[in-house]
C-alpha cells in the first residue's frame, strides 16, 4: 500500500562551471527543465557535479530539498535573490508536503516513472556560503538539520514537476533523518547511537567516519567542508 506525501515543484538540472575560488567548480546553480528529465543510476540526463569524489554518483543521484525550507530561511538571513526561485540549495527535485521528519532511511518512493531509496542526509559545504553570500551558511543548515537529501536510483525514468512523491516501503521506520543528522551533526559521540546506526545498511563514507569516532571517541572537524 503507498502513502501519498507530496509533490514535485520543480525538476532540476545544471552544469559544472567554475566556482568560488580558484580551481573549484559547481553545478550548483540548477535550473527547472519545462520536459520530462530521464534519470540513469548515475543521476539525471544533462546534469552535472564539480567534483565527483564529493558529489554525485549512485549513491547521490538525487539530491531533493522541500519548498517548505524557503520560508524559513528568508525569515532567517533575510530575502536573497536566490530564494525567490527554485534550486536555490542545488537540488535536483524541489517539492511539497514532505520535509526530513517525514523520511527515514531506506524509504523506497515512487516519484514519476522512477522508484527511488533515500540513501543519506546531505553534508553541507562551504560551496552553500558562496551561493548565498552567508559567511556560514553551510553550517546554518547543518544546525538546522533543514539539509535536504539524496536518492539511489533503484528504477531508472522519468522524473518532471506534478510527479506525486509516494511512499511505497519503509524498513527502517526508527531512523528518521532527523534522528541520523542528529547522529552525524552531533557535537559529542553518543556510542550506543553510533553503534544503531552502524548496524543499518548506510553508505561507505558515513560508516567509516563513525567506526573512527568510536575508535577515537571524537568527531571530526567539519572546518574544511563547512568554511573551504
Amino acid at each position: 500500500m503507498t502513502t501519498h506525501l507530496g509533490r514535485v515543484l520543480a525538476v532540476l538540472t545544471g552544469r559544472a562551471v567554475p566556482f568560488g575560488k580558484p580551481g573549484a567548480h559547481s553545478g550548483i546553480d540548477k535550473q527547472p527543465q519545462r520536459v520530462p528529465v530521464r534519470v540513469e543510476r548515475e543521476g539525471l540526463f544533462g546534469d552535472e557535479q564539480g567534483d565527483r569524489r564529493v558529489h554525485g554518483g549512485p549513491e547521490k543521484a538525487v539530491h531533493h530539498y522541500p519548498h517548505e525550507h524557503y520560508a524559513r530561511w528568508r525569515h532567517e538571513i533575510g530575502e536573497r535573490e536566490v530564494l525567490l526561485h527554485p534550486g536555490a540549495f542545488g537540488e535536483n527535485l524541489h517539492s511539497e508536503g514532505v520535509v526530513e521528519a517525514d523520511l527515514c532511511l531506506g524509504d523506497r518512493l515512487r516519484i514519476g516513472g522512477t522508484l527511488l531509496e533515500v540513501s543519506q542526509s546531505r553534508q553541507p559545504c562551504w560551496k552553500l556560503n558562496v551561493r548565498f553570500g552567508v559567511p556560514d551558511m553551510a553550517r546554518r543548515v547543518q544546525e538546522s538539520r533543514r539539509t535536504g537529501w539524496y536518492y539511489r536510483v533503484l528504477q531508472p525514468g522519468e522524473l518532471q514537476a506534478g510527479d506525486a512523491i509516494e511512499l511505497v516501503e519503509r524498513p527502517w521506520r526508527e531512523w528518521s533523518l532527523i534522528r541520523i543528522a542528529q547522529v552525524l551533526y552531533a557535537r559529542d559521540v553518543d556510542p550506543d547511537e553510533t553503534r544503531a546506526l552502524l548496524a543499518l545498511p548506510i553508505v561507505d563514507s558515513w560508516r567509516r567516519r563513525l567506526e573512527r569516532r568510536l575508535e577515537t571517541q571524537r568527531v571530526e572537524d567539519w572546518r574544511s567542508r563547512l568554511e573551504g
